[in-house]
């Protein structure tokens, strides 16, 4: 009878990731040092975002888990046969393929490069209970330790590569926007509008990064009363002369997020929606003249609190005015603590990419009814900021068809 292996290496083909490899030793360097100062021996990752920071491998869990381990002299990849070698061609470091044949392969293929009896750091806010007892049984740690908020951290100041990337997709996002602008017109479908405009960052990204893998990139563009909600899904609704429009491109490179977002209305805007509107427009010039080092975000979000307050506009806040970008994505978060809220403490710094993005959603049967978002994209710099977003906003430029 043929013994079947527990896990094994399938490595062929050559090697393509986002960074080069001194990227990826820096960024493990850090690691390391965080590790030695908590007596981490091995890190076992189990999230997408930080497997994709720390090895460039963006995995696909299809209810299968994979994984990324981390010691002193080692960087692997824990992934399932199902991907053949793909892992190994987008990752740093070595890779280990996992089989099915026996259930809880992917924990020994874990142990054969952690060992039993040691201080294990893990992701306590991506470990799933289930997964947390095998980790136990297999490993037998002296000790957890949570790895989480320290690879938040260091995840939220970008080296001058990721800028660079993070800039290429501000650029993607804008010519989505425009693909999308230019098919508005009335009686068009919200879906068809959409497909314009992912076509668009889809081929721009190909023709820009010919060797990346592509996948991810959408659009939400949304109509009328569907756009009362930042992550409406597109919907076949026929556009109507008047209509109140959010656009929303969403490039994605080799993992790393980027975004768009626009107030539009179809070819005129009565005046309640014009007010509304333009209040919503000054909120966004105040929050991007605080975007600047020394800056808390909890006062960041104090100060246009209180512009809208002054407005009685406050109570139609729909969430905080704006987040942090990188490896991120409508399924595998972002980094939490940079994130423009009342409880985020987080102080601004260069290398810090953040958005800025209010929105007021008004109730149908109100003046004005709708939901109104303008968002950029600002690098933190050492006296300020750097707006990568090119695309227009306001009424001025946005009644279009």
């Amino acid at each position: 009878m043929t013994r079947r292996p527990q896990f094994y290496r399938f490595h062929q083909g050559d090697r393509h990731l986002p960074f080069a490899t001194a990227e990826y030793e820096v960024r493990l360097a850090e690691l390391r040092r965080t590790m030695a100062a908590q007596g981490i021996e091995a890190a076992v990752f189990t999230s997408m975002q930080n497997i994709a920071y720390y090895s460039g491998f963006l995995y696909c869990a299809f209810g299968r888990p994979y994984g990324l381990v981390v010691t002193d002299d080692a960087c692997v990849t824990i992934s399932a046969g199902i991907d053949g070698a793909q892992p190994w061609r987008h990752s740093h470091g070595d890779a280990i393929t996992y089989t099915d044949w026996h259930r809880d392969n992917y924990w020994r293929a874990i142990l054969s490069v952690t060992g039993t009896g040691r201080a294990i750091g893990i992701e306590g806010d991506h470990l799933t209970l289930t997964q947390s007892a095998a980790l136990d049984t297999f490993l037998a740690p002296v000790a957890r330790v949570d790895l989480a908020p320290a690879t938040m951290r260091q995840r939220m100041h970008k080296s001058p590569a990721e800028l660079d990337l993070i800039r290429a997709g501000a650029a993607v996002a804008d010519i989505g926007g425009h693909a999308i602008r230019d098919a508005i017109r009335t009686g068009a479908r919200e879906i068809d509008i959409a497909i314009a405009g992912r076509d668009a960052m889809e081929l721009e990204i190909a023709r820009r990064f010919p060797l990346a893998e592509y996948r991810d990139t959408w659009v939400w563009f949304q109509s009328g009363i569907n756009t009362d909600g930042a992550h409406n899904p597109v919907t076949a609704r026929k556009l109507q002369r008047g209509d109140i429009l959010s656009l929303n491109t969403f490039p994605m490179i080799s993992g790393y997020y980027t975004a768009l977002e626009r107030t539009l209305f179809l070819q005129e805007a009565d005046p309640d929606s014009l007010r509304i509107w333009n209040a919503n427009v000054a909120a966004h010039e105040l929050g991007l003249s605080l975007l600047k080092p020394g800056m808390r975000c909890a006062e960041i979000t104090e100060r246009i609190n209180a512009f809208f307050a002054e407005r009685d506009l406050l109570q139609y806040r729909s969430f905080g005015y704006g987040h942090s970008f990188g490896i991120l994505s409508h399924y595998y978060g972002r980094e939490a603590g940079l994130e423009l809220r009342e409880d985020v403490e987080t102080v601004l710094a260069p290398g810090m990419v953040i958005s800025m993005e209010p929105m007021l959603t008004i109730p149908e049967g109100q003046p004005g009814a709708g939901g109104y978002r303008e968002h950029d994209i600002a690098i933190i710099t050492a006296d300020g900021h750097e707006n990568i977003t090119g695309f227009p906003y306001g009424p001025a430029a946005n009644i279009v068809g």
